[in-house]
């Protein structure tokens, strides 16, 4: 891209109006829900406007084109399709043959172990005079309640009593807690949620209900003399840890006693503790794990209260846990549910829970003065030293006058009756009698119509004067954005019109100014964009103008974070650390550096914190007085239809935008600014949308299908492996399929995934539901009529993705357990390098990349990963940890918990019986990168395409996916330069997702294989002569009298003569082993290979699949011999033949060590040599700690010439699969 275009393509947002943007933005998305296909903006948008549709469009992944000319060209939008044309037919067909060496231990193992269906059934037959000693994993048993009679807990309360009476501070406490506004509620909601099994507690930010309901509940419970177990879900680790912590204090306890939490890789407490605090995430996995008996016993039975906090968040586990929870209630008379959260759809959520009662607790915040976008210029650009001088508290926004639900009933029935019968003395009796800003400028709660919008649009001038003269508010807009003065042009008031106006000119002297302003501002900045400029602006003004406060910053993500940090620390004025403290909140944060947030600085210090929307609830920061909302916040979205993820910066909502303002007033008055204009603020959402409905959802799916033992007919399952057969179709295409298993049983066989779905609150769209289920029948989770196989409930038992479950079975399998160990958790956390912003660092951190990937002689993401976590491992272990994160561009701190990850995905392993509890007997063949690619494949299935060259000279090559669609590589992936020769064999590409971003679809993780992993683990295979080509729809072909035949019986000879014919046909084509047949994984990707080969891949597919039920089945025994010998000769042909067709390095050597040392990877100080090769001296070989040994098992190539195949005992083979030996 040439600098002009790429200057382009970021103004494309500058110069367009706030109002045009949230006008289009609204329009594509009505579109998009549409079933329309194709929208055509009107004519008279302005060249800036186009610009700014195709942009928004890409946002949405539509395409767009603008036609006509002059003032009648228009830009019609239209929903990508996808294309069927898959492969082009011209091309040379790929080959794939066995090696010598391959076919040598193949011919060994079908010697001793031939193809025969009576084998089958010893498969699955569990005889094995071998067991895995068995490990018993000890649970903390936090969820559990602690045995306690009355007089044990009559001395804890008398504990507590005396406790609380020899300390003054726990006296200032309580003192505090009685001044909260929900104390007064105290015996309302601990006798509601006696008498319902369901109450809903909506309380206003501020009044106290996440720390002082549990205790309320806790000590009317131990009034009663009875223990308890109080489950408290926060949306967010730290939310969890510091109300725990708060909560403790409260009690003049110790963290872990009484109260205690659990969130991932870290709890603190046990089964004496009764109050948990954990995620939404942990009590999902306690109500999965009571299914399985995972716990020793049903952990519902011992809870007796859950409290799910923050519920209007609505992540992607509390609307599923919900719906489970709503289900079980019945079976549970003891348990109660109660809900919370400040800004609660309170008739929403009763309703679904059958009309339970509602608390509503009024709260207390410190008042908060708001400015927004407009405000900000204005200020920034003043000339005033102080522009907080001026307010004072009627200036602030923020009353602690507090309306009732019953007050404003009564408003809004006042305001009606004077917009439809001209009543207007209700209402002037409740503005005269109370006259506060609370009253004079209520919003009706449907219309958001102000009294004084209504005295406009009757054309009342005295009273339009009175409430102007209290302080009303003029430019205040109903829900569909118009103001007072727009009422009274509306209804043709003169008059009124004219006081209004004159009126705002008077008051805002300087609305003009501000508008011009935004123009001005908008004409140069892209609204959709984080402007560290402007926020490193307005907070040095806000350090000048004040002493004292910690500011605390809303970003949309990581890379804001990053970018406005390093902005301060490059600033002359912020980089003085005796002064500015500066903090990053994020999620990837570990625990103990989140808390830095709640220490106070020295005096003299201000502590500047950049965050996410994690510390938008539950954290009270007591120092915070300045708030700078950006607006934004990351949010991944999902779009089924064209099946693709997308993680874009939104806008955020209403409700969050005020739980953001209200952080500056939790401890005394703030102030907030608002990076965005009041009339973007008007537009936002009420709510975001719920989680459930923009994310995929097979891993709920299979969690859903994972069935309780109680309930399952175990003496009914049973498993049954096929025997190798061929069918032949209309097109003389063979077919071989591996059915795994019969399906286990529910409680209601009859229902649905999306039967299920539809009980929660927002059920996901039906494409979402279709491609979760396609995703869990093509591992085997999931039979074709939705019942859960024995491997889907195994999958479904580990705290990973299904698919990624499904690696580690592989991966046992084939002894490579270390790195598919590592990818687990990578997948499951994040990537572990950052990414420098310098050019010169960006080539630095690419060149460290692809040398790491090069470790295991190929070229990809996810190798570099596992490569980085190796080194790192040893580095730590050197004592040389910062010199290779530093050097490598690698985070400290993922890698950190990634380990502790590691460990927890080993012990469910453990708990499981797959391993045993020593996981290096599970990893002899880590290093293979045969086998390293094949388990690669095996958690990324089915995201897989080839490469196409480029049409034209300059373009990159694009990755052609099963879909059909043609996704580009981004430019952090290690292959962005990916390319191939002619008449060499297009590289297959192995990822994790297709995202959209603004630049379309692209791939941003992906790793280069060869075709043996994926014949060996697709979802399916067919065989047809070279001349022939798959019809996709062959199943689906029917004619149109095929409903009218009523002569079933002709049809049943028909279809059998029609299959004995192929069946023959089949025969003749398979019945030379030289015979030339075309193999095509998943009907689109052909390979020519021989009729033998691919005999005996299907055969090896089979037994594969065999070896993974028994050890679903099985886990305490060790597989079959046959299944062994089997697993043993893969192992082999995949240390073989995994990598051919991968052309490894696509770089010389010369060119990749010239590329590194280029780059000045690596250097060891000053004076010292650069690495020129990978020699003795390399820094990367060192802390593998493995040095020039490192490729035994990698250079078998060159290692094995005349080793006997059936001599394992030589040692030159890879190591013999430990999965099978656990």
């Amino acid at each position: 891209m040439t600098k002009s275009n790429g200057r382009k393509k970021k103004e494309a947002m500058s110069g367009v109006t706030e109002s045009t943007l949230i006008d289009v933005k609204n329009i594509l998305e009505q579109f998009n829900a549409s079933h329309d296909d194709v929208y055509t903006f009107k004519a008279g948008l302005t060249n800036r406007d186009r610009a700014a549709v195709h942009k928004l469009c890409r946002k949405f992944g539509m395409k767009s084109k603008s036609s006509g000319r002059g003032e009648g060209r228009r830009v019609s939008v239209f929903k990508t399709k996808k294309k069927d044309d898959k492969s082009n037919k011209e091309e040379r067909l790929s080959s794939f043959t066995f090696s010598q060496r391959s076919r040598a231990v193949l011919q060994d193992l079908f010697s001793h172990y031939p193809p025969d269906s009576r084998e089958v059934d010893d498969y699955n037959s569990g005889n094995s005079n071998r067991t895995i000693k068995t490990v018993q994993v000890t649970r903390d048993g936090i969820f559990s309640k602690a045995p306690a009679n009355k007089s044990k807990i009559r001395e804890k309360v008398k504990t507590a009593a005396v406790t609380m009476e020899n300390s003054p501070n726990l006296k200032k406490i309580t003192e505090d807690r009685s001044k909260l506004p929900i104390a007064s509620f105290k015996d309302n909601i601990t006798s509601i949620v006696e008498s319902h099994q369901v109450v809903l507690i909506s309380g206003e930010t501020g009044c106290g209900k996440t720390t002082q309901v549990p205790q309320y509940l806790l000590d009317y419970m131990w009034t009663k003399g009875e223990a308890c177990k109080i489950v408290c879900t926060q949306p967010r680790r730290i939310s969890a840890i510091s109300v725990a912590e708060r909560i403790s204090t409260e009690r003049g306890e110790t963290i872990g006693d009484t109260v205690g939490y659990k969130i991932r890789l870290e709890s603190k407490g046990g089964a004496h503790s009764s109050i948990v605090f954990c995620t939404n995430g942990i009590l999902m996995r306690v109500l999965i794990g009571r299914r399985n008996g995972e716990m020793e016993k049903d952990a519902l039975a011992d809870i007796t209260h859950i409290i799910v906090d923050e519920i209007h968040e609505r992540d992607r586990y509390s609307d599923f846990m919900l719906a489970i929870i709503r289900d079980v209630l019945p079976l549970y008379p003891h348990l109660r549910l109660i809900l919370m959260s400040a800004t609660l759809d309170a008739e929403r959520f009763a309703n679904y829970f059958g009309g339970c009662p509602t608390i509503r607790v009024p709260g207390f915040t410190y008042p908060v003065s708001s400015f927004y976008l407009e405000d900000v210029l204005s200020i920034i650009t003043s000339n005033e030293t102080n522009h907080l001088a001026g307010i004072t508290s009627s200036d602030i926004s923020v009353s602690t006058t507090i309306l009732t639900e019953e007050y404003k009933a009564s408003l809004d029935e006042s305001i009606n009756l004077a917009l439809l019968s001209d009543e207007f003395d209700s209402l002037l009796d409740y503005l005269s009698s109370e006259g506060g800003s609370e009253v004079l400028n209520y919003r009706h709660s449907s219309t958001g119509v102000s009294p004084l919008m209504v005295f406009a649009g009757k054309g009342r001038v005295g009273d339009i004067c009175m409430l102007l003269s209290l302080g009303a508010d003029p430019d205040m807009q109903d829900n569909d954005g118009r103001r007072a003065v727009d009422w009274a042009e509306q209804e043709d008031q003169e008059e009124a019109t004219e006081i209004i106006k004159r009126h705002m000119e008077k008051s805002f002297p300087d609305s003009d100014e501000k508008k011009r302003l935004l123009d001005k501002y908008f004409s140069n900045v892209d609204p959709e964009l984080v402007d560290t400029v402007l926020i490193e602006q307005l907070l040095r003004r806000i350090c000048v103008t004040s002493e004292t406060g910690a500011v605390l910053i809303f970003l949309p993500g990581w890379d804001d974070i990053k970018r406005t940090r390093e902005r301060l620390d490059a600033s002359s004025y912020f980089k003085d650390t005796s002064k500015f403290v500066i903090i990053s909140l994020h999620s990837m944060v570990p625990p103990a550096e989140q808390k830095k947030i709640f220490f106070r600085p020295p005096p003299g210090c201000r502590k500047i914190i950049l965050s996410t929307n994690i510390a938008e609830t539950a954290v009270t920061i007591d120092d915070v007085v300045y708030v700078i909302d950006s607006g934004r916040m990351k949010e991944k979205n999902y779009d089924p239809y064209n099946n693709v993820s997308t993680l874009q910066s939104s806008w955020i909502s209403k409700a969050s935008a005020r739980q953001r303002e209200g952080r500056a007033g939790r401890c005394q008055p703030g102030i907030c600014y608002h990076l965005y204009s009041n009339i973007r603020a008007a537009s936002l959402p009420d709510f975001q949308i719920p989680e459930i409905k923009r994310m995929p959802v097979e891993e709920l799916c299979l969690q859903f299908h994972n069935p309780p033992d109680d309930v399952v007919d175990k003496e009914g399952w049973f498993s049954k492996l096929t025997s190798l057969s061929f069918s032949m179709t209309n097109h003389s295409i063979y077919r071989c399929t591996t059915h795994f298993c019969e399906w286990v049983k529910l409680v209601d066989p009859d229902c649905k995934i999306e039967d299920f779905l539809n009980k929660t609150l927002d059920p996901p769209i039906y494409e979402t539901v279709r491609n979760a289920i396609i995703v869990l029948q093509d591992i085997g989770a999931l039979s074709p009529d939705e019942r859960l196989t024995e491997l889907g409930e195994k999958l479904g038992s580990l705290p990973v993705h299904p698919l990624t479950s499904k690696m580690l079975l592989v991966a046992i399998l084939l002894d490579c357990l270390d790195p598919a160990l590592t990818l687990a958790c990578a997948f499951d956390y994040r990537d572990p390098f950052t990414l420098p912003m310098l050019p010169h660092e960006k080539k630095k951190a690419a060149a460290a990349r692809s040398e790491l990937a090069s470790m295991f002689l190929g070229r990809g993401d996810q190798l570099a990963i596992i490569a980085a976590f190796d080194c790192w491992r040893n580095a730590r272990e050197r004592g040389q940890e910062s010199r290779f994160c530093s050097e490598y561009f690698v985070s400290s701190g993922t890698m950190h918990m990634i380990s502790k990850m590691r460990n927890q995905l080993q012990s469910e392993l453990v708990r499981n019986g797959f391993i045993p509890k020593n996981e290096s007997h599970c990893s002899s063949n880590a290093r293979d990168p045969g086998m390293l690619h094949a388990v690669l494949v095996a958690g990324l299935y089915p995201m897989f395409g080839k490469l196409l060259q480029p049409l034209k000279t300059g373009q990159r090559a694009a990755i052609l996916t099963s879909g059909g669609d043609k996704v580009g590589l981004h430019p952090h992936s290690t292959n962005f330069k990916l390319s191939f020769n002619k008449g060499e064999s297009q590289p297959l590409v192995i990822y994790d997702e297709i995202t959209r971003g603004d630049g379309g679809l692209h791939i941003k993780n992906c790793c280069v294989v060869g075709p043996l992993p994926l014949l060996l683990l697709a979802t399916e295979i067919l065989v047809a002569p070279v001349s022939e080509t798959v019809d996709e729809d062959e199943d689906n072909e029917k004619s149109d009298d095929d409903d009218d035949n009523s002569n079933n019986d002709d049809i049943d000879d028909d279809k059998e003569q029609s299959n004995t014919a192929e069946i023959k046909r089949g025969e003749k084509i398979m019945s030379s082993p030289d015979n030339l047949v075309k193999v095509i994984i998943d009907r689109w990707l052909p390979y020519e290979s021989m009729a033998l080969d691919v005999a005996q891949i299907y055969c090896l597919r089979e037994r594969l699949s065999a070896a993974i039920l028994f050890k679903v089945k099985h886990p305490g025994k060790v597989l079959p011999d046959v299944l062994d010998a089997s697993m043993y000769s893969m192992a082999c042909i995949l240390s073989y033949d995994g990598m051919s067709g991968v052309s490894s390095p696509y770089e010389s050597v010369d060119t990749l060590t010239s590329m590194v040392s280029a780059a000045e990877i690596n250097r060891l100080g000053p004076g010292s040599n650069q690495r020129g090769n990978h020699s003795n001296n390399n820094f990367t070989a060192s802390t593998t700690g493995r040095g020039k040994s490192q490729n035994s098992n990698v250079h078998h190539q060159d290692t094995m010439q005349g080793s006997s195949v059936s001599d394992p005992s030589r040692g030159k083979h890879p190591k013999r699969p430990r999965g099978s030996l656990v």
